[in-house]
């Protein structure tokens, strides 16, 4: 069985083991998630499922049409499953394990020894060479012409213009990264703790799934 799931990172911790070396985690918070849509060959072309994440809960329920759209509160309804903020979906080769509006908990990792975690990066804003790139800028003595500049990215006559593509200042971070084989520390309630760093803010939507490079066999 595919082993998907959708939660928030909470922060990093520090935990201790048997030898009393410091280990950096992180926390991963995910309340169960919720099947919304079974997908089949005979319908759609493959087989997937679609799982929601993070239930969209108001002070008053009138306000709940400007927060779920339309099309998305008819969706809900034909599953009966309570709005989700986020949704997404994930192949499978069979469907027969699922059933809509069943919750998938961070139970599902208990066997999986690694995990890979994805994430949008913080976002950085405009960024120089230096920072982006490593660049080692210029001299830094006094009537030196260039400090943090990117130096010259021209050519000579032939090709004449500057290639595209190459190290320029732009912008930084707000991407869609992954980290893999991270490694389940500790797994209780609604938290997943993995050893090492995830992409994001606080509070920021990841991806969890059975790490792809190491992978345990199935007896």
């Amino acid at each position: 069985m595919a082993r998907k799931l959708m939660g928030k990172k909470r922060g990093m911790i520090q935990l201790f083991d048997a030898a009393g070396n410091a280990i950096p985690c992180t926390v991963i918070e995910a309340e169960p998630n919720v099947v919304v849509q079974i997908k089949t060959k005979e319908t759609d072309g493959y087989n997937a499922i679609q799982i929601g994440f993070d239930v969209v809960a108001p002070h008053n329920t009138q306000t709940m049409e400007k927060r779920v759209t339309k099309p998305r509160q008819g969706h809900f309804k034909k599953a009966n499953v309570a709005p989700r903020r986020f949704l997404s979906e994930f192949r499978i080769d069979s469907v027969s394990e699922f059933s809509i509006g069943e919750e998938l908990k961070v139970d599902l990792f208990a066997d999986i020894p690694f995990v890979d975690v994805t994430a949008i990066s913080k976002g950085k804003g405009f960024q120089g060479t230096m920072k982006l790139h490593n660049f080692s800028g210029g001299p830094a003595s006094h009537g030196s012409g260039f400090h943090r500049h990117a130096g010259s990215t021209g050519m000579r006559s032939t090709p004449g213009r500057c290639l595209p593509g190459g190290p320029r200042a732009s912008h930084m971070g707000l991407d869609r990264k992954t980290v893999q084989n991270l490694q389940v520390i500790k797994i209780q309630d609604n938290y997943l703790i993995v050893k090492g760093q995830v992409p994001g803010p606080r509070g920021g939507l990841v991806y969890v799934s059975q790490a792809e490079k190491k992978k345990i066999k199935s007896k």
